[in-house]
C-alpha cells in the first residue's frame, strides 16, 4: 500500500516541478496549438504549448521503475507491458503532435499512418494478453462472477477496443483539463479494483499490484498536470498524453480482465466518440442536418452556454459516480 501511495505523490510531485521549466522551453520552441476549429472561443488558445503528456509519461515511467514490487514476477508480469504499450500508444499522438507543432502541418499523421500505428501496437498487446496465462482469452461480464470466453477473436476484438479507446481519450481532451480531471478521478477505481482482485486472487496479487501502481501513478500524473492545464490552461497534453493515457486506461483494464468495466470508468470519452459517430451518420442520411450543434458532445454543451468549467465539473461528477458503481460492482460481482 506504501507503494502505491508513493508512486501517487512522487508522480504529482514530478509534474509539480517539472512545469515551470517545461512550459516556458515549449514557448521557446514555438512548439504551440493551431485552434481551427468552428468554435471562435477557442482562438484565444491560439498558441498555447502542446506536448504536456511528456510531463504525465515521464512521472509514470520514473513512478513504475522506482515503486515496482522488489520481487520479479517473471516473463509474464504486467508491469513492463503496462509501460510499453502506453508508450507505445503515445508515440502514435507524439508523432502527430510533432508534425503538427513543428513541422507546421495541421493534419498531423495521415490517416492511414496513424492508423497502421495503432493497429500495429493494439494487436501486440492483444496478443500478449491473449497468450498470457494470467489473463488469456476470457473477461468478466460486469455485476457478475461469469467468465465470458471469446476464444481466438479475443485477439481481434480487443484489437478493435484499443484502437476505439485510444482515440475516444484523444477526442476527451478537447476543453481545458477535461481529460485531466477525468483521468484523475477514473484512473484510483482501475487502482482499487485491482486491489479487491489481488485479494480474491492471491496467486496473482503481485501482479495486481502492479497495475494498482501504475493506476495511482497516473493519477498522481494527472493531477500534477492540472496545475497547470485547468482553465486557463497554459499547456495542453496534445494527442501525446492523451494517448499515453488511453494506452493506459485500457492496458489496465485488459489485464484485469475487465475491459467491459471501461463502459463506466471511461463514459465520458466513450460518449465524445460515440457523440461523433452518431453526428457524422445523421449528417450523411438527412444530408446536412446535425442532432448535436457540435460534436464530440463537450463542444456542444459549450455552445449551449455551458462555462468550461461547468463542462468539466459536470464530467468529473459524472465519472466519479460511474467510478463508485464500477468498484462496488467488482467487489459485490467477484464475491458473488
Amino acid at each position: 500500500m506504501l507503494q502505491m501511495m508513493l508512486a501517487l505523490l512522487v508522480s504529482f510531485l514530478i509534474v509539480l516541478l517539472m512545469g515551470p521549466k517545461f512550459i516556458p522551453y515549449m514557448h521557446k520552441l514555438h512548439f504551440g496549438q493551431t485552434i481551427y476549429e468552428l468554435g471562435p472561443q477557442h482562438k484565444a488558445k491560439q498558441g498555447t504549448p502542446v506536448m504536456g503528456g511528456l510531463m504525465i509519461a515521464a512521472a509514470v515511467v520514473v513512478c513504475c521503475i522506482a515503486f515496482h514490487p522488489i520481487s520479479w514476477g517473471g516473463a509474464w508480469e504486467f508491469m513492463i507491458p503496462l509501460v510499453v504499450f502506453s508508450l507505445l500508444s503515445m508515440a502514435v499522438g507524439f508523432a502527430d503532435d510533432y508534425i503538427k507543432a513543428v513541422k507546421k502541418r495541421h493534419e498531423g499523421l495521415t490517416p492511414k499512418q496513424k492508423i497502421i500505428g495503432q493497429v500495429g501496437s493494439a494487436l501486440a498487446f492483444s496478443v500478449y494478453c491473449y497468450f498470457n496465462p494470467k489473463v488469456g482469452s476470457s473477461i468478466y461480464i460486469p455485476f457478475t462472477s461469469i467468465e465470458w470466453n471469446l476464444g481466438i477473436f479475443y485477439i481481434p476484438l480487443m484489437t478493435l477496443v484499443i484502437i476505439f479507446m485510444v482515440n475516444s481519450s484523444n477526442l476527451q481532451d478537447g476543453l481545458d483539463g477535461l481529460l485531466s480531471t477525468v483521468t484523475v478521478v477514473s484512473m484510483p477505481g482501475w487502482a482499487a479494483m485491482a486491489l479487491i482482485m489481488g485479494l480474491l486472487y492471491p496467486a496473482l496479487k503481485q501482479d495486481y499490484m502492479n497495475i494498482a501502481v501504475f493506476a495511482l501513478a497516473m493519477t498522481g500524473g494527472a493531477m500534477g498536470f492540472l496545475r497547470f492545464n485547468r482553465y486557463p490552461a497554459k499547456i495542453f497534453m496534445g494527442d501525446t498524453g492523451s494517448m499515453f493515457i488511453g494506452g493506459g486506461v485500457v492496458a489496465c483494464s485488459m489485464l484485469l480482465r475487465q475491459p467491459m468495466m471501461m463502459i463506466l470508468l471511461s463514459f465520458c470519452p466513450i460518449m465524445s466518440s460515440v457523440s461523433v459517430i452518431l453526428q457524422r451518420m445523421y449528417f450523411k442520411a438527412t444530408h446536412g442536418k446535425r442532432i448535436f450543434k457540435m460534436s464530440p458532445i463537450h463542444h456542444h454543451f459549450e455552445l449551449c452556454g455551458y462555462s468550461e468549467t461547468q463542462i468539466v465539473a459536470m464530467y468529473g461528477t459524472i465519472t466519479g459516480l460511474c467510478t463508485i458503481i464500477a468498484v462496488l460492482s467488482v467487489f459485490g460481482g467477484l464475491m458473488g
